[in-house]
Order: structure tokens, then C-alpha cells, then sequence
């Protein structure tokens, strides 16, 4: 049967682990006429916004909001800390901690990679001998991802954290939330964060082009002394006219109506209800990754992400090549592979406004693709999520009957 190349019908399917889908909610809010970044209804949006991401970070301290991707807010992590020459912690969880490695070197800092399989998160006890053996504290900072975007692996802060305080070490804490931050449980104050850095364009649903940093007063004061170059991702220029609602430069509009309606949507769930959520349609994907025999790229079930899951396929198929037919065949889109695991899996993201059918969908769509790829596999992973899905809709009902 002949192919219509002229349209595709239907919606795409996008389970790239970021851009996540984009609300028609969040699409409207955005399609305005621009006001003045001057004038006193934009210092009510901004301040609306300035206010409302410390609740999805959850500090009390600031939140600077950039206009760049989750790269520009790395560097401004980094910059506004540290200085030339400062010996930084990080470990290799994946390609994006391999990229973050690679922009300390750029700007002058000199990282340490605890390396890794790139199957597992950060390891807490990893991180505290290598402290322990820190005797003249020149290491300034440690800095891993949240949860890694290339492998989907979660690293868990808290534990981190506690590690290393219990090196007695005075490093400060970074920590990348950008593919977790509005989809599994973070806590920056609690949890001891110095500089979260954050992207608008997976948990809080907006498009790329939005990035965020969460300070803690340690790193505020680590700021005055900082010595790396810095213009554009200053802090204090930043900060200074905050305060009053407005940016030193101008800002992305838009983007702003997007964020300010994005946190009141996650709001209206419940944050504890979206973070049971990206668990209840993660899991279900493991299990139909599980029931068609293949492998999750993250190995060990206390790292498991609960917005990207990394699949494994059997040797001598090309993921890449199945990303394609799948797309093409079935109008889904995967997240691609990097580094070690190039050309040999594939990335479902399961994050931001995404609904048990929606996933089911997709699932449904991977299952087909499989198939016509010829990649060896098991039936019957679609009914497992479906079966584990139904599973826990039950409980919850039967829990609000009682």
C-alpha cells in the first residue's frame, strides 16, 4: 500500500525524554499579544513567576530565571561559585554528566569524574570516601544529575547530601534537576542543595528555552567571592531587579505566561499526586520493557527514573535504525542513544503532561515496531502495563470507597 508522504494523520506520538508534550492549556496562555517587560503587568507575571517556581523547587530562597536552555544554567551554576583553577566532584552517570564535565574544563575548573557503567546513578558512599580523602578540602564543589537523561537513572539527593556531611566536607552541593524537577520528588532546602539547576521544557511542560537556577545562601556567599567571568549569567544583576519584578535584560514574554501556568497546573493535581503519576506510568513501562525480554539500561531497581527508561536491544540490532521505522511506520518519536550505548538503545520518555492512555499508546506503538523490525522479543508487553496500570487504578478506588 502506498505511503501519503503529504499528511500524517493523527497526533504524534512524542516520547523523547524532553520537550515533553505541550498542553493545549499551556499553548494558549502563551498565545497573547506581548506587553511591556517594563510596565507594571509584566512586574505582576514575573513576580508571579519568581514566587511560584520556589514551590516547585521548594525553597524559600531565590529562583533566577534564565532565557536559555539547561545549559545555559549549568554554566551559571558554575560561574557564579567558583573560581579559576577550583577542583570540582562530578560523576559520570551518563552523556550528560559527561557534557557538564566538559564545559568546567572549558571555563577553566578542573573536574573529577567518578566514573561509572553508566547504568547506575551516583553512589553516596563513592562520594564520601572520595571527600574523606579530600585532607586539604581543594575540592569546591560536587555536582551530579539528578536523574540522567541518557540512561534514566535517578541519584538520590538526600542520601548524597547526608554523605557529605558526614565527610565533614565543606563542597558545595549541585545538583541538575533538569529531566526530574516537576515529575519525581525534589526538595531543594530540605534536602541541603547549594545550586539546582533546572529546564523548562519536560516536567513543567513549556517549550525549550528556559532554564532556572534555586540558591541556597551558602552559594549566595560562595557568589561574592566567586572569581570565574561572568556577564549575562550574573546572579546579582539578576537578583537586583527581581526584586522589584523586573529582568536586567530583556526577557522571554511568552515563556513567562507558559511557566506561570504551568505551576498552577501542577498545582491543581497536587504535586505528591504528578510525582505518583510519572511513577505509575514508569513502572508500567519497565514491565512491558520487562515482558518483552528485553533490558532497562539502568540495572539496579534504586536508580530507576520515573520519567526516562532506556532500552537495551539484543546485539546486532541498530537502534537507531528502529527509531526510524518506528517513526515512520507508526508516527513516534524515541530519545536517541549516546557515547558507550550509541546505536544501541532507545529512550522512552514518559514525563510532564503524558496520561496512563496516552502511554499505552506508545507502548502499543513499540510493541508493533519491534515486530516489523524483527528485533526478538517477547509478546504481550502492552497487556503487562495495561494489567499493572488497571492494578493500581483499582487500589486507589478501592481506597476511596473505604
Amino acid at each position: 500500500m502506498a505511503k501519503n508522504s503529504s499528511r500524517t494523520v493523527g497526533r504524534h506520538f512524542l516520547h523523547i525524554p524532553g520537550p515533553s508534550p505541550l498542553p493545549d492549556r499551556i499553548l494558549r496562555a502563551m498565545d497573547t499579544p506581548i506587553i511591556d517587560h517594563r510596565g507594571p503587568e509584566f512586574a505582576r507575571l514575573a513576580r508571579k513567576c519568581l514566587d511560584g517556581i520556589k514551590t516547585i523547587f521548594k525553597t524559600t530562597n531565590p529562583v533566577i530565571i534564565y532565557t536559555a536552555t539547561g545549559t545555559g544554567a549549568w554554566e551559571a551554576a558554575l560561574v557564579n561559585t567558583l573560581s579559576p583553577g577550583d577542583k570540582v566532584l562530578m560523576v559520570e552517570t551518563g552523556q550528560f554528566a559527561t557534557l557538564w564535565k566538559k564545559m568546567a574544563e572549558k571555563i577553566g575548573l578542573v573536574p573529577e569524574f567518578i566514573a561509572t557503567d553508566w547504568r547506575i546513578g551516583a553512589d553516596p558512599a563513592a562520594i564520601e570516601a572520595r571527600l574523606r580523602e579530600d585532607k586539604k578540602k581543594e575540592i569546591k564543589a560536587v555536582c551530579f544529575l539528578h536523574n540522567e537523561t541518557s540512561t534514566g537513572c535517578l541519584s538520590p539527593v538526600a542520601e548524597i547530601r547526608k554523605a557529605i556531611d558526614k565527610a565533614g566536607h565543606p563542597a558545595l552541593l549541585m545538583v541538575d534537576t533538569i529531566s526530574s524537577l516537576a515529575s519525581a520528588d525534589y526538595r531543594h532546602d530540605e534536602w541541603g542543595v547549594d545550586v539546582s539547576v533546572g529546564g523548562a521544557q519536560k516536567g513543567l511542560m513549556l517549550p525549550p528555552g528556559m532554564s532556572f537556577n534555586a540558591v541556597s545562601d551558602k552559594a549566595l556567599a560562595a557568589n561574592k567571592t566567586s572569581k570565574l567571568t561572568k556577564s549575562f549569567w550574573a546572579w546579582d544583576e539578576m537578583l537586583a531587579m527581581n526584586k522589584i519584578g523586573f529582568f536586567p535584560y530583556t526577557p522571554a514574554t511568552q515563556m513567562l505566561h507558559g511557566l506561570a501556568t504551568g505551576i498552577e497546573m501542577l498545582h491543581e493535581e497536587g504535586l505528591d499526586n504528578v510525582f505518583a503519576r510519572h511513577d505509575r506510568l514508569a513502572e508500567a513501562t519497565r514491565r512491558a520493557i520487562k515482558a518483552w525480554n528485553l533490558d532497562i539500561i539502568c540495572r539496579d531497581p534504586k536508580y530507576y527514573s520515573p520519567t526516562i527508561t532506556a532500552v537495551l536491544l539484543p546485539e546486532g540490532h541498530d537502534a537507531d535504525a528502529f527509531r526510524a521505522l518506528a517513526l515512520e511506520q507508526f508516527n513516534i518519536s524515541y530519545g536517541a542513544s549516546f557515547g558507550r550505548f550509541a546505536g544501541k538503545m532507545f529512550r522512552i520518555g514518559h514525563l510532564g503532561d503524558i496520561n496512563d492512555a496516552m502511554l499505552l499508546g506508545g507502548l502499543a506503538a513499540t510493541e508493533m515496531a519491534l515486530a516489523l523490525a524483527n528485533v526478538p522479543h517477547k509478546k504481550g508487553g502492552v497487556q503487562a502495563a495495561m494489567d499493572y496500570l488497571i492494578s493500581q487504578h483499582g487500589s486507589a478506588a478501592k481506597q476511596a470507597a473505604e
